[in-house]
């Protein structure tokens, strides 16, 4: 046998033979369960928050009365269903487009990329004794002082001499090569499985946030889109869980489709973080359109937008506001599109308290039109407490009737605030096929309703308001 001979200065990278992955979930394609999947947990946690409607779970968490759904929305269930299984069909069918140009999955070349990455942890090392030589150190002299081996090896710039092993090369002679230390395969580990998926999901949730903010808002900034496209998902001024993709079939496709398949493609995902992308976008949409602000769901806190944020977007004062989705809020607080007029709860306790009134009242009087929007607020004509399991909440647990006058906040004319309000409901009335100027009428009602309350407060005990309610405590 010839004599072995120093091969490179570099470990060498390992051989490797690719190979076809098989499926997580057999027969069912991996690819394929990819666009099956956000379609589950859609339907799987809308329809946990539906069961948490139907009974009443979690009252005291509730952005919106079950009075409010009824009376407030203008879109049937049947629509909002029927246009959701519509997207569904569009992206899956745009899904499995993409699959025909998508090379197939395989594995067996790990190994082979983690040494990639350890190459290039050795070769950064070499820079170490020139950035220490510039802050006015010797990284040879401090290598040697050194009782690690591993932390001299790095200051001497990568040196590791003792670690090497003998193998076969070409032409069948031996060589010893280097190989490297155990920190660095740890480290090229770290980074290929944990460091290097997290920024492409990172990476991935920076493009669907771009994407959907600027197309968003132009469907909101130009009128023509706005009326044509957007309208129909601003028909439920009280989202709930499965409305959450309750859009025109193009915008459905434009907004959430095509911009988490831009997101996925251009992040270099492969198909497994796809599947984690694409659920976890799915998932996140479905919580910001649930209706609750959950103090134990992880997802409203991750981020400041959930909910609570979204759920101002939905509002007629404040449709043009609030327009990130789903991730982050960075594009609305940098461009100055965040809702800024304060503490919402009065709001919100105005529109539960207009709405239940509304319910009482055609119940007493089905007689009326179903379009018939006149309410008489006499406490005379209230309906019982066992009719109405909110009634305790809407007057006890909100504010005083001087509170629900202060709506919108006292602002100038030029103010912030005002020209979201106005700008708002101006847009509401856009929507004329949707019923915008009804919107508009309600909220007239409303302020009625809440001068009568004023009134009647006059005539009572002062010192009775309390704190509004834990749901809608520091929505903003």
């Amino acid at each position: 046998m010839e004599n072995a001979t120093t091969f490179s200065d570099l470990p060498p990278l390992p051989s490797y033979t690719l190979q076809p992955l098989p499926s997580l979930v057999p027969p069912i394609p991996d690819k394929v369960l990819s666009l099956l999947l956000p379609v589950v947990a859609y339907w799987a946690l809308s329809m946990t928050f539906h069961l948490v409607d139907t009974y009443d779970l979690f009252p005291q968490y509730r952005l919106h009365t079950p009075a409010e759904v009824l009376k407030r929305n203008h879109a049937t269930r049947l629509e909002v269903v029927r246009d959701v299984l519509l997207q569904h069909v569009i992206q899956t069918i745009f899904g499995l487009l993409m699959l025909v140009v998508e090379p197939e999955d395989v594995f067996g070349k790990e190994d082979y990329d983690v040494a990639v990455w350890a190459q290039r942890i050795r070769l950064a090392q070499r820079a170490i004794p020139a950035v220490l030589s510039a802050v006015g150190l010797d990284a040879l002299g401090l290598a040697k002082k050194v009782s690690s081996p591993a932390l001299a090896g790095a200051l001497a710039g990568g040196s590791y001499p003792w670690l090497t092993q003998t193998m076969t090369v070409a032409a069948g002679k031996d060589a010893v090569v280097p190989v490297f230390a155990s920190w660095e395969i740890f480290a090229a580990k770290a980074i290929y499985w944990f460091l290097v998926p997290a920024l492409q999901f990172l990476f991935g949730i920076l493009i669907v946030d771009t994407w959907q903010y600027f197309l968003h808002r132009l469907m909101h900034m130009n009128r023509w889109l706005y009326a044509t496209f957007h309208s129909r998902h601003h028909r439920l001024y009280v989202p709930y869980a499965y409305g959450a993709l309750y859009n025109h079939p193009f915008e459905g496709f434009l907004l959430d489709t095509l911009g988490t398949g831009i997101a996925y493609m251009l992040s270099g995902m492969s198909t497994r973080q796809g599947m984690w992308f694409f659920t976890c976008s799915t998932i996140k949409t479905v919580d910001d359109h649930c209706g609750y602000a959950l103090p134990f769901d992880p997802l409203q806190h991750i981020t400041s937008n959930n909910a609570g944020y979204h759920d101002i977007h939905h509002q007629s004062w404040g449709i043009k506001t609030n327009f990130s989705q789903p991730f982050f809020t960075f594009w609305d607080s940098s461009l100055g599109t965040q809702w800024v007029g304060g503490d919402v709860s009065a709001r919100y306790a105005k529109s539960r308290l207009h709405a239940q009134q509304k319910l009482d009242y055609e119940k007493q009087h089905p007689e009326e039109p179903p379009h018939f929007t006149h309410i008489r607020t006499h406490e005379s004509e209230s309906s019982s407490e066992d009719d109405r399991p909110y009634h305790d909440e809407i007057a006890n647990a909100k504010h005083s009737p001087e509170a629900l006058l202060n709506i919108p906040p006292k602002v100038s004319a030029g103010g912030k605030a005002a020209q979201q309000a106005v700008g708002s409901r101006e847009q509401v009335l856009d929507d004329k096929v949707g019923g915008g100027p009804a919107v508009l009428i309600a909220e007239a009602e409303e302020e009625r309703d809440a001068k009568a309350a004023l009134k009647r407060s006059t005539r009572q005990k002062a010192g009775t308001s309390t704190a509004p309610a834990d749901s809608l405590k520091n929505l903003r």
